[in-house]
């Protein structure tokens, strides 16, 4: 069985049915425990239906869960009383909701969340996420709707500042991790400005673990010794991108396309005419780690269309190189 423990919590994300006298163990020396192994959880229930030990299910609404996680052991302590604005400066903490999928969301992350007296969250972060928050936590979206309805930046910024100011803890809930593409720096450094005391807990970035969960390694022996990840938020030769694509055509390391869905084909054609092989393996992946997750798979002359032709739309993330060539799902 293997045990995360986080201060008087653990997390039994392995195991089978004699972990169940382990955490027995653990529930005497007054831990609480979170089993999301479904060995261990089958046991905990026949247990608790035999009147053996009292069990407290958390059910987080998700129907894509193949089963629920169980907290066990003391009630976890009350959330404390609201503040008086002004009686302190509250502290805004940046999440990183990670790539869709709630469970990826770090331990550290959900705590922050449950703690949360406001939540500022936007399309991008895992909704599911906030069945965590407290019941008198106040939620505020912020969209991020592309070509829709969106907050600007400068608008977020001051609900953090503003918030926190009148003494409430604040978690911004984004999806990815706040420093991949993710204006991140730009909150935390407003809050500083602003004399908050403000702190990030990394997510999971869809960089990495979008390509992961279609079966595509970023990096792979004898394929590639390099990975590149960059915006495709504005096209090759806009005034405003800074990225130098025939270089990257001739770099000989795998590309990450983050927030390119819109502008794919321009810079497929970028990076042909800076000399990278047309018959290049490309892959866009639509809505990672979530159940309506899609793959399509072409070379990068064709992938533009491809995606297109499939209907895909953004969130996505596009792998360009002989990495995406690749397909390791079972």
């Amino acid at each position: 069985m293997e045990l995360n423990v986080r201060g008087r919590h653990v997390l039994v994300t392995h195991g089978d049915a004699r972990a169940a006298v382990r955490i027995a163990a653990l529930m005497a020396e007054g831990a609480r425990v979170t089993v999301i192994a479904p060995e261990v959880v089958a046991t905990i229930d026949d247990l608790a239906a035999r009147g053996l030990i009292t069990v407290e299910r958390r059910e987080p609404g998700m129907d894509d869960l193949a089963s629920a996680p169980l907290v066990i052991g003391p009630e976890p302590a009350a959330a404390p009383a609201p503040r008086e604005p002004g009686e302190r400066t509250g502290i805004v903490t940046l999440v990183g909701g990670g790539p869709g999928d709630p469970r990826l969301v770090t331990v550290a992350g959900r705590d922050a969340i449950a703690a949360a007296d406001v939540i500022v969250t936007d399309r991008l972060a895992p909704q599911s996420a906030l069945t965590w928050a407290r019941p008198d936590a106040e939620i505020i979206d912020v969209a991020k709707v592309p070509g829709g309805r969106s907050t600007e930046q400068v608008e977020i910024n001051r609900l953090l500042v503003e918030h926190a100011k009148a003494g409430r803890d604040v978690v911004r809930l984004k999806g990815g991790d706040p420093f991949v593409f993710g204006r991140g720096g730009e909150e935390l450094l407003a809050c500083l400005d602003a004399g908050i005391e403000a702190r990030a807990v990394p997510g999971i970035s869809s960089a990495l673990a979008v390509p992961a969960v279609a079966g595509i390694p970023v990096t792979h022996r004898g394929l590639n010794q390099a990975v590149t990840v960059v915006s495709g938020h504005v096209p090759p030769g806009h005034p405003d991108s800074t990225v130098d694509w025939a270089a990257l055509a001739k770099s000989g390391s795998a590309l990450v396309v983050l927030m390119g869905v819109r502008t794919l084909a321009t810079i497929a054609a970028a990076l042909v005419d800076g000399g990278l092989d047309p018959a290049t393996p490309a892959a866009v992946v639509a809505d990672g780690t979530l159940p309506s997750q899609r793959v399509v798979r072409a070379d990068v002359a064709t992938i533009a269309a491809a995606a297109h032709d499939a209907g895909i739309g953004a969130p996505a993330v596009t792998v360009i190189g002989d990495v995406a060539g690749l397909d390791l799902t079972p």
